[in-house]
C-alpha cells in the first residue's frame, strides 16, 4: 500500500493535495487539528473518486501528540510506511510587529515551523530505511519576500525553506527528496479576509490562484518522476514575485 500523509488536509490546498494524491494511487492520511467535519468531507471526496484513506487527528504544534499519533498508526500498519509527506499545516495571526503579542509570534512559528520539524523527524527514519521518500513543504510567497503585517508568518515560512534546503542535502543519497512549494495569493479560507480586487492588480496573471494549481505541483514533486529534484522551492504566484 502506497501511503501519503497531508497535514492540515481538511480544507483548501490540503484538501486539493489529498484528492490529487489519491488519484495517483495513494492511500491518503488526512490530518486535521480540530475540524473533524471538514476532514471527513475530504475523505468522502477521496472515496467518491475511487480512492481510499483515513483521517487522523493531531496538532502539529503538540510534540507529544505528533509522535503518539504517528507511532500508533505505524503499529497498526506494520507492513506499510508513509512514503510521501506533505507538510501543509499552518496558521496566520497577522499584526504589525509593534503590536504583535508573544502568543501571536509563538503560535505561528510553533505550527508552521516547529510542526514541520516534528512531523518530518518522526517519519524520516522509515523513509531512510526503505530508501524512498518524498517530502513536500508548503511555504509561501511571504517566506520568500516578506509581507507587511506578517513578520511571524514570514519568519516561519522562511525557516521551513531553510529546513528544506538543508535536509535535502542530508538525505539525498537515500533517495529521499525534500522540496517546497511557495504559493502566492490562492483562493482558500486563509485568504478570505484579503482584498482580492486590490491585490490582483499587483499580480501579472491578474487573478488569485486555485488550490488545484498548487496541488498539481505538489503531486509532481511527490512522484518518482521528480527523483532528481531536491532542495528546490517552486513559486506559484502568477508572476507576482520571481
Amino acid at each position: 500500500m502506497k501511503v501519503a500523509l497531508v497535514t492540515g488536509g481538511s480544507r483548501g490546498i490540503g484538501r486539493a493535495v489529498c484528492l490529487k494524491l489519491s488519484a495517483t494511487g495513494y492511500y491518503v492520511i488526512v490530518n486535521y487539528h480540530s475540524n473533524e467535519e471538514e476532514a471527513r468531507r475530504t475523505l468522502a471526496l477521496i472515496r467518491e473518486n475511487g480512492g481510499d484513506g483515513e483521517i487522523v487527528q493531531f496538532d502539529v504544534a503538540d510534540a507529544g501528540g505528533v509522535v503518539k499519533a504517528l507511532e500508533s498508526w505505524q503499529e497498526q500498519h506494520p507492513a506499510d510506511y508513509i512514503e510521501v509527506l506533505v507538510n501543509n499545516a499552518g496558521i496566520r495571526k497577522d499584526s504589525l510587529m509593534l503590536w504583535m503579542e508573544d502568543e501571536q509570534w509563538n503560535k505561528v512559528l510553533d505550527t508552521s515551523l516547529n510542526g514541520c520539524f516534528r512531523v518530518t523527524r518522526t517519519l524520516l527514519k522509515n523513509m531512510l530505511v526503505r530508501k524512498y521518500g518524498r517530502i513536500v513543504n508548503i511555504v509561501s510567497l511571504s517566506g520568500l519576500k516578506g509581507l507587511p503585517g506578517q513578520t511571524n508568518y514570514s519568519a516561519a515560512k522562511a525557516g521551513v525553506i531553510g529546513l528544506t534546503k538543508s535536509l535535502a542535502q542530508e538525505i539525498a543519497r537515500k533517495n529521499v527528496t525534500v522540496n517546497a512549494v511557495a504559493p502566492g495569493f490562492i483562493h482558500t479560507d486563509m485568504t478570505a479576509d484579503m482584498d482580492e480586487s486590490q491585490l490582483k492588480t499587483l499580480i501579472p496573471a491578474g487573478r488569485f490562484g486555485t488550490p488545484d494549481e498548487v496541488a498539481d505541483a505538489v503531486v509532481f514533486l511527490a512522484s518518482p518522476q521528480a527523483s532528481y529534484i531536491t532542495g528546490e522551492v517552486l513559486s506559484i504566484n502568477g508572476g507576482l514575485y520571481t
